[in-house]
């Protein structure tokens, strides 16, 4: 099935200032795809070339097959958008202003009747629907904006930092509707919270200083490794033996201790190549010390890869 979203070595420059650098990725049908970053590192840049607020320096992208620039108004006809500053009109009605945006988007009367009323079920804001948009809660306020991106039941969902200034029991409640959400529509979402993006995304992109580091499968942000402790005359012999151990996909550090201790950290690509990996160690008489699973989250995962880049 082809990609929803394509991005291909998208570039911004701000005058002499680099917004994003060389940033490609994809998402398919159904994926929520997690832009992770520090303030300033991009995110927004990228969903604003994509939505077509920014034209890229270079580079190009493709929403459901439709390039956004030569095809602009069909690919954005398949976007919904939600920025990090909520623009709404607090004097408007909920109903109101979701009939308004329904216009904008080119929706007759019967199908904007039909389109406002099961968004409204959709997301829960029945109760509300009579009241001034300025006289809801910042929870709500957020609802109501979310509701008028789906009115014309987009390809594209694009949320930009949507739990930014809500509280707890709000940030949950904007979680589990994304991951509602994600069943009808390809979603890109915005945080530099890791675990905001740990909880809703299937896959995660990360980008520091405007370049994308690494895109990863969440699964694999948190695959088994092995924190082994042996005692070896030969760290390298340790690594070459370890790296023939079928499942084993990579020593990921390797750190001195004492007295010829050494603590290696092993990548496994599946669970099972930990009994392969405690049998090649017993065979080759290389001291095991110590052997535990542990698993690398998307924190841990995070810090690596920026770390790196940093040095």
């Amino acid at each position: 099935m082809a990609p929803v979203v394509v991005a291909e070595h998208l570039t911004k420059h701000y005058g002499r200032r680099l917004g994003v650098e060389d940033v490609s990725f994809a998402a398919g049908a159904g994926e929520v795809l997690g832009l992770l970053g520090p303030n300033g590192s991009g995110k927004t840049t990228i969903l604003r070339i994509l939505t077509g607020y920014l034209q890229a320096s270079s580079g190009r992208a493709w929403v459901a097959g439709f390039d956004i620039v030569e095809q602009g108004l069909e690919a954005r006809r398949r976007i919904g958008y939600v920025p990090e500053d909520v623009p709404l009109y607090p004097s408007m009605r909920v109903g109101e202003f979701l009939a308004f945006m329904g216009r904008l988007k080119g929706l007759g009367a019967r199908p904007l009747r039909q389109a406002v009323d099961a968004t409204c079920t959709r997301l829960a804001l029945e109760a509300v629907r009579g009241l001034a948009i300025g006289k809801l809660s910042r929870g709500y306020r957020q609802r109501v904006m979310i509701a008028q991106a789906l009115l014309n039941d987009p390809d594209v969902l694009i949320l930009d930092e949507p739990t930014n200034g809500l509280d707890p029991r709000q940030i949950i409640e904007v979680r589990e509707l994304i991951r509602s959400l994600s069943a009808r529509h390809t979603i890109l979402v915005t945080s530099h919270i890791l675990s905001e993006i740990e909880r809703v995304a299937t896959r995660v992109a990360i980008l520091l200083n405007g370049r994308l580091l690494s895109v990863q499968p969440l699964e694999q942000g948190a695959s088994p490794r092995l924190r082994v402790r042996v005692r070896a005359a030969s760290p390298d012999a340790v690594r070459a033996a370890l790296g023939a151990v079928p499942g084993v996909t990579g020593i990921v550090s390797q750190t001195p201790v004492a007295d010829g201790v050494q603590d290696l950290v092993v990548q496994l690509g599946a669970p099972s190549a930990a009994e392969a990996v405690a049998a090649r160690l017993a065979a080759g008489d290389f001291g095991l010390l110590e052997m535990t699973e542990t698993r690398t989250d998307l924190e841990g995962l995070f810090l690596e890869l920026t770390g790196r880049a940093a040095a």
